[in-house]
């Protein structure tokens, strides 16, 4: 369960994205320089590594380090400007089930940085799709169930799904992605809600009686305020129509946390009934899923700002800082600042 946003301002794109779920293992920001060596089969746990590549481009991210040098990244960006993430697809993705020549194969938690380490924007992302197939291979016993989003500070976006009908993609559309069902899905189901707008509804005279405005927000009543994906989806659309941004970097990247948290999971909200693609390293599972984390790219500056749930302090790391591989593990205590 996930929430992926991209918001535009005059000068800069920003990528907002909540990971919503009941389990991270050994995970936190990493940078991986250019010129890295990684693989897209396999995983050194396994002691299977296949097809070896190397990045062309500085990736910054969260992800998890288990599985280095393999770019096993739930969201990342590159020193370009484009921006990637993976989200939950239950019951719809389908990936191939065999190697075709010439093309090459990728476990699909891989993608994200497979695509990261080779393309500057959307339109080679498009390109270098045709030359790979995401594959039905196991890591550490699960096939991951996922779709995948991607943005460029142009602020153009990309989906893509493969789904029993094929690779999809969708471009030039909305830069927002949750969860199954499809994209095209979401996108008809705003039809829903067409009657919605952000202004408060005006006073009205029923027969000889004045019915007064009395609270704010009934513009938008009906907005859905569930945590399924298709609501989220479309709270998110709203938020992305409506909401307000500023000249300041600074202030955007605060602004989308804000619009992050109208989608956010709170402990214990939704408890789950399937737990399914639990893989050989996920030895602690919560009964719930919550927003373990809120993360914002800043794609023109090449910066990642990202909090936990238990520890609620932004924390900001500059990619142009960095030359050398990086892990920073997620710091999930609380941390409060004392005024004096």
């Amino acid at each position: 369960m996930c929430s992926f946003l991209t918001i535009e301002s005059d000068q800069n794109v920003f990528c907002g994205r909540n990971l919503d779920f009941n389990r991270l293992v050994n995970s936190g920001v990493i940078f991986i320089p250019k010129n890295s060596i990684y693989y897209t089969v396999g995983s050194k746990l396994e002691n299977n590594l296949e097809y070896e590549h190397k990045t062309k481009y500085d990736i910054l991210g969260i992800g998890t380090n288990l599985l280095l040098p393999n770019l096993a990244l739930y969201d990342a960006m590159n020193e370009y400007g484009l921006c990637g993430g993976q989200l939950y697809f239950r019951e719809y993705a389908k990936y191939s089930e065999k190697i075709i020549p010439k093309i090459t194969p990728v476990m699909p938690p891989y993608l994200v940085g497979h695509i990261l380490a080779n393309c500057k924007n959307i339109s080679e992302v498009l390109d270098f799709i045709k030359s790979i197939t995401l594959i039905n291979r196991p890591l550490l016993g699960n096939v991951a169930n996922l779709h995948f989003i991607f943005s460029d500070k142009s602020g153009e976006s990309l989906v893509i799904e493969q789904t029993e009908d094929g690779l999809k993609t969708y471009r030039n559309h909305l830069g927002i992605l949750t969860n199954s069902p499809s994209y095209s899905y979401h996108i008809d189901n705003l039809s829903n809600y067409l009657n919605l707008f952000n202004l408060d509804i005006e006073e009205k005279t029923f027969s000889d009686v004045l019915i007064k405005q009395s609270y704010s927000g009934s513009g938008l009543r009906g907005l859905p305020g569930d945590f399924s994906s298709p609501s989220r989806f479309v709270r998110l659309a709203f938020i992305k129509e409506y909401a307000k941004t500023s000249k300041s970097d600074l202030e955007n990247v605060n602004y989308v946390f804000n619009m992050l948290g109208n989608v956010s999971f709170i402990d214990g909200l939704v408890k789950i009934t399937n737990k399914s693609d639990i893989s050989k390293i996920d030895t602690t599972i919560g009964d719930y899923d919550y927003t373990i984390y809120s993360v914002v790219y800043d794609l023109a500056n090449f910066n990642i700002y990202f909090k936990t749930y238990t520890n609620q302090q932004i924390l900001v790391v500059d990619g142009k800082e960095l030359n050398d591989n990086y892990f920073l593990e997620f710091n999930f205590k609380p941390e409060f600042k004392k005024i004096k």
